[in-house]
């Protein structure tokens, strides 16, 4: 039997045809999908509904209809679940009053951590803001904040995290470290659900992928197999070559080939099928006598991915 990559078959949060409005206006709309142990990227445009969705998993928002179970519980009949629920919020919601200590330390309290100031002295310690944990939020920097945030919701040792645009504001080199916190985290075997808008990192953390569009889930599964999910879109691939116009008129006899261009002396080709297109260049181009330099698909990434998702094209 064929499962949806839209479900996981070992869930830890799953939602059947959850949909949120708010008076008129609808956020998420009949949306069926779960989620498991791994990071899980969940993309959109602005207003796509993401947001609501985590809030809803969250506990934060009550849905308007459908059913939502996290760890096999219902969060609305049994709260104590949220205990082994972390959030990172896009918001900056912190008490910029509290030292970055206090912060976390009363995060551990209100999840009823046995012991808070270790809980928080090992979270402060995993994002790396040992030094700066005595000093009041209110100097942090947007980056310094970003990380408290992540110290916060790990502080309860959370068997789930749902992280809303987690690397907001981070320089690079703390974006690298907490792209390594969270693949450490996700190795343990913990569910990550992780929004953000910048596609190249959700590509570097994520091995799958919820997409959604207007409320509504838009496709599944990793971003190879959503790429080939769009069959009427051909694959556009960049070859160099030390002969690229002799190449590109031969390619033109196979019918594989949907279009060939040369741009500034490089061939690129749009076709139907990349295995196809893999196993005709070399054949073709030693008959020719051309050289092979380089041969790239150029609509693989996520960013491309997501392109065909919200504008077909």
């Amino acid at each position: 039997m064929t499962t949806s990559p839209a479900f996981v078959s070992n869930p830890t949060v799953e939602v059947t045809e959850l949909s949120k409005w708010f008076g008129q206006k609808v956020a998420v709309s009949n949306l069926s999908c779960s989620f498991g142990p791994g990071i899980t990227g969940l993309l959109g445009p602005n207003g796509a509904g993401k947001t609501t969705l985590l809030r809803m998993l969250a506990g934060l928002t009550q849905p308007s209809r459908g059913q939502l179970t996290v760890l096999d519980t219902d969060p609305r009949r049994d709260v104590m679940v949220f205990q082994k629920v972390g959030l990172v919020p896009e918001d900056d919601a912190v008490y910029e009053f509290l030292t970055g200590r206090q912060y976390v330390e009363y995060g551990a309290q209100l999840a009823g951590v046995r012991n808070p100031a270790q809980a928080a002295t090992h979270a402060i310690g995993a994002v790396g803001m040992d030094d700066a944990a005595g000093r009041r939020i209110e100097g942090y920097s947007k980056g310094m904040r970003q990380r408290i945030k992540v110290a916060g919701a790990l502080v309860n040792d959370p068997e789930i995290l749902y992280l809303d645009e987690p690397l907001n504001g981070a320089d690079p080199l703390q974006r690298v470290r907490l792209i390594e916190l969270f693949h450490s985290l996700a190795n343990e075997g913990r569910t990550l659900i992780v929004s953000s808008h910048v596609l190249a990192e959700v590509e570097k953390m994520a091995t799958r992928i919820i997409a959604m569009v207007d409320g509504r889930l838009a496709a599944a599964g990793d971003p190879s197999a959503i790429r080939a999910a769009f069959t009427d879109i051909p694959y556009r691939v960049r070859i160099d070559a030390d002969t690229p116009r002799k190449l590109g008129s031969a390619l033109l006899n196979h019918s594989v080939i949907r279009s060939v261009e040369v741009l500034d002396d490089i061939l690129h080709v749009q076709t139907r099928d990349l295995g196809d297109l893999g196993r005709l260049l070399p054949t073709l181009a030693r008959d020719l006598d051309v050289r092979l330099t380089m041969v790239q698909p150029e609509d693989l990434s996520l960013e491309s991915v997501f392109r065909y998702l919200v504008h077909g094209k």
